[in-house]
C-alpha cells in the first residue's frame, strides 16, 4: 500500500492530497478542530434553504416564530449527528465508509456503501442544477442572456468541472475556499438581512396565524433531512485531527458552522414568502432573488452563493470518490470522483430540460435520502459506542486474512439490522411517486421516517449478538501483500 507523503497527503503541507481510503498515521494528523467551522458553513451555502424556508410557511403554513424553531432545532438535531459520527474519524484516522468495513464486514460493507454512493448521484445532481440555474440567473440580470437548451449543457459542465477540479485537489483546497465562502458568504448575508429588515411589510410577517404542531415537526424533519446526508461523510473531514482533540469541539465547530447558515437562511425564505408566495413552488429555485434584490446585491450574493454551492458538491464528490473505493473500484480517489461528476452532468440536464418540478423532485429526493442514510447511522452509530479503536492494517485488508472478515465477509448481525431497519423507514416514508403502508400514520404524515429508521436500526444492532473481529490468520501461501491491498495510489 503506498501512503502520500506528508505534502501531500496531510493538512499543512501542499494543495494537492493523494490519499486514500488509508488511515492517517498520528505524524501527520495536524488538523485542527477550528478549521471544521468554515467547512460546515459552506456545506449550508445554497439558495435552496431560502426555498425550503419559503415552504415552511407556503406549505406547511407555520408563522414566523414556528418557522424560528425548526430553524433552530433542524441543525441542531442533524449536525448533532454529523458531529458525533465525526469523532470516528479521529479515532481511526480514516473516511467513514472505509470504518464501515469494521461494521459491517468487508464484504457486507459493499451493500450499504453502494447504496450511499448512489444516493450521493442525487444530491450533486441537484447541487449542480442549483449552481447551473445560479450562472444563468447572473448572465441573465447582467448581460439579458436568456435561458436555452446549448446554455443549460454548457453552464451545467463549467458547474461540475469546477467541483471536479476542486474535490480532486483534495481536503486542503476544500478548507481554503470554505474559509474564504465563509467569510464573504457572512459579510453578504449581513447585506441581505439588512435590506430585508429595512424593506419588508413585518406586520404581515407577524400576523400569520400558526400552523399545526403536526406540520411543524414535518418541517424540523424536511429541513433536517439535508443535515442527515452528511453523516457518513463526517469522518472524512476529522481523520487529519489527533485523537486528543477535544469530542465537545468537534461536536460544537459542526453544529455551530451548519447553524449560522441554515437559521438566517430559512429565516429569509419565509419571509420572502410573505410577500412572493411562488418562491416555495418555483421551478427555478434561483432566479427570484433577482426579483427580490436590488441588482448590487443581488448579483454579487448570487455569485457567493455560487461558490458555495460549488463547496457543497465539491465535498459531496470528496467522500464519494472515497465511497467508490470501498466498492473495490482501483483507481485514485480523485479519478473516483469523475464517475460523480459524469453522472451529475447527465441527470442535471434531465432535471433542468424534462423534469416539471424542481422543488417536489428535490423534496421527494431528501427524503429518501435521509431513510437510506439514516439505516447505516443508527447501525454505525451504536457500533461507535461500543467500539474504542479501530485496526489499520484490518480495514485495509479486504481478504478473508482480515479481522474485519467475520463469517464470510459478512457481519450478519449489523447486515440484518441495516436492512430491517431500510424496509421499516420505507413503510413510513411518502413521496411524490411513492407512499409506504405506514406513510399516514403519525411518524409518517410528520415525515419522520428517517428518525424510525435509524432507531430500529440502532435498538436491533444493539440487542443482536455481538459477531466480535477476530485474530486475523497467517496469510494464505503464494498470496503477496499487494493482493492484499484495495486500493493504490
Amino acid at each position: 500500500m503506498s501512503h502520500a507523503s506528508e505534502t501531500e497527503g496531510a493538512p499543512g503541507g501542499g494543495t494537492l492530497e493523494s490519499r486514500g481510503l488509508e488511515p492517517v498515521p498520528d505524524a501527520e494528523r495536524t488538523g485542527r478542530v477550528r478549521e471544521l467551522f468554515p467547512t460546515w458553513v459552506a456545506a449550508n451555502i445554497s439558495v435552496l434553504l431560502l426555498t425550503m424556508g419559503a415552504g415552511l410557511i407556503v406549505f406547511n403554513g407555520l408563522n414566523f416564530w414556528q418557522v424560528l424553531v425548526v430553524a433552530v432545532a433542524a441543525p441542531v438535531l442533524s449536525y448533532g449527528i454529523v458531529g458525533l459520527v465525526s469523532l470516528a474519524g479521529k479515532r481511526g484516522g480514516a473516511p467513514g465508509m472505509a470504518l464501515s468495513r469494521a461494521v459491517f464486514g468487508q464484504r457486507g460493507n459493499l451493500f450499504p456503501g453502494a447504496l450511499i454512493w448512489v444516493a450521493r448521484w442525487g444530491w450533486e445532481t441537484v447541487n449542480a442544477v442549483t449552481g447551473a440555474y445560479a450562472v444563468l440567473t447572473v448572465l441573465d440580470l447582467l448581460f439579458g442572456v436568456r435561458s436555452n437548451t446549448f446554455l443549460i449543457v454548457v453552464t451545467l459542465l463549467a458547474f461540475v468541472s469546477c467541483t471536479f477540479l476542486v474535490s480532486g485537489l483534495g481536503i486542503n483546497a476544500l478548507r481554503v475556499c470554505s474559509t474564504w465562502s465563509t467569510y464573504l458568504f457572512g459579510a453578504f448575508s449581513v447585506l441581505v438581512l439588512g435590506h430585508l429588515v429595512a424593506d419588508t411589510d413585518w406586520s404581515a410577517v407577524f400576523v400569520e396565524p400558526a400552523g399545526s404542531t403536526e406540520m411543524l415537526v414535518a418541517g424540523i424533519g424536511t429541513v433536517a433531512a439535508g443535515g442527515i446526508s452528511w453523516v457518513p461523510s463526517g469522518p472524512d473531514f476529522t481523520r487529519y485531527l489527533p485523537r486528543t482533540a477535544s469530542s465537545k469541539a468537534v461536536v460544537g465547530s459542526t453544529v455551530g458552522g451548519a447553524g449560522i447558515v441554515v437559521l438566517p437562511m430559512v429565516l429569509m425564505g419565509a419571509v420572502m414568502a410573505v410577500s412572493t408566495p411562488d418562491l416555495a413552488s418555483a421551478q427555478d429555485p434561483v432566479s427570484f432573488i433577482g426579483e427580490l434584490l436590488p441588482r448590487w446585491i443581488s448579483v454579487p450574493y448570487l455569485v457567493i452563493a455560487l461558490i458555495g454551492m460549488l463547496l457543497i458538491n465539491s465535498m459531496s464528490m470528496y467522500s464519494a470518490g472515497f465511497t467508490a473505493q470501498t466498492l473495490g473500484i482501483r483507481v485514485p480517489r480523485a479519478a473516483a470522483v469523475s464517475v460523480n461528476a459524469v453522472i451529475s452532468l447527465v441527470f442535471g440536464f434531465l432535471l433542468m430540460v424534462v423534469a416539471t418540478s424542481f422543488i417536489g423532485s428535490f423534496i421527494s429526493f431528501l427524503t429518501l435520502l435521509a431513510v437510506a442514510f439514516s439505516a447505516w447511522i443508527g447501525v454505525f452509530g451504536v457500533d461507535m459506542l461500543r467500539r474504542g479503536t479501530y485496526d489499520a492494517e484490518a480495514l485495509m485488508d479486504t481478504t478473508r486474512t482480515s479481522a474485519y472478515w467475520y463469517r464470510g465477509g459478512f457481519a450478519w448481525q449489523a447486515m440484518t439490522a441495516w436492512g430491517v431497519a431500510l424496509a421499516t423507514g420505507l413503510l413510513f416514508t411518502r413521496v411524490d411517486w411513492f407512499a409506504g403502508p405506514l406513510a399516514s400514520s403519525w411518524t409518517g404524515r410528520n415525515g419522520l421516517g428517517w428518525a424510525a429508521t435509524i432507531v430500529v436500526a440502532g435498538v436491533l444492532y444493539a440487542v443482536l449478538p455481538r459477531d466480535r473481529a477476530r485474530r486475523a490468520p497467517a496469510a494464505v501461501a503464494g498470496e503477496s501483500a499487494e493482493a492484499r491491498e484495495t486500493v493504490s495510489i
